[in-house]
């Protein structure tokens, strides 16, 4: 099944799950590398909700905010690895540096990043809070973090 959907269809979509009383859980980022700490982030967003819809910022945001040498593996290849991880229903591509528009697009139930951001601090959680849904973070797993794997590479 292709999971991958874009920006345009992703509000009537998700109407449709609300008729049908899905709890829709969102979260985003680059997806660059996926490690360890990425499918628990995705196992544990999952488990908050009915449908998880997962956006990745497009190889030219990710230029933006991480700098020239990234991403790592481009936006077609990092949607069809996450098209594969069983708890992602849906993936889409957003090209601002943020994901504010898209959260106020499809508001979801509950809006989750990992936990090495402040509740208060996430993009999205004032639009969030006002319209009634829930904030939520994961625990980052020990020792991956993307960051963190790239600093500690020694070719």
């Amino acid at each position: 099944m292709k999971k991958s959907i874009l920006i345009n269809d992703l509000k009537s979509l998700v109407d449709k799950l609300r008729r049908n009383n899905k709890k829709i859980v969102f979260t985003n980022g680059c997806f660059d590398i996926i490690h360890p700490g990425h499918i628990h982030l995705l196992k544990k967003s999952k488990s908050m909700g009915d449908v998880l819809i997962v956006a990745i910022n497009s190889d030219s945001s990710i230029k933006k905010i991480k700098g020239e040498k990234r991403p790592f593996n481009i936006e077609k290849d990092r949607i069809k690895i996450l098209e594969s991880i069983r708890f992602v229903d849906y993936v889409t591509v957003f090209s601002n540096e943020t994901p504010k528009g898209l959260i106020k697009l499809i508001k979801p139930d509950i809006l989750v990043k990992g936990g090495d951001y402040n509740k208060t601090e996430i993009v999205g959680y004032k639009t969030v809070i006002q319209y009634g849904g829930k904030v939520e973070t994961v625990a980052l797993l020990e020792g991956y973090s993307t960051s963190d794997l790239i600093n500690n590479f020694n070719p």
